[in-house]
């Protein structure tokens, strides 16, 4: 199962961490892998490099934590977005992505 952990304060999205595979297809063949993963890089490359939002990440197999350092709307917007989408995978996909919002730990 993929699990997606966004990180929330009162009124925004500050990062997420995407964890584990759907286990749907072999890797490389994995749609809803693929699905994932195309949009998590595209907000962040985005935010990072279009917005020029200053930004942590962290990929490994089967991982990526995004967390952005600085206020920006656009950056917000754009995680918001990214949220919306992965919500309506896992509506899709109930049994190969759970997301998840959690509080930040200094809101």
């Amino acid at each position: 199962m993929i699990r997606i952990d966004f990180f929330c304060s009162d009124k925004s999205i500050e990062g997420f961490e995407i964890s584990g595979h759907s286990g749907s297809a072999e890797a490389g063949l994995d749609i809803i892998c693929s699905a994932v993963s195309s949009a998590a890089y595209m907000a962040a490359n985005t935010i990072t490099e279009i917005v020029k939002c200053k930004a942590e990440a962290d990929v490994s197999d089967g991982f990526m934590s995004f967390h952005v350092k600085s206020k920006l709307s656009d950056a917000q917007q754009i995680l918001e977005g990214l949220k919306l989408h992965l919500e309506a995978l896992a509506a899709d996909y109930p049994d190969n992505i759970k997301v998840t919002l959690r509080r930040c730990q200094n809101a």
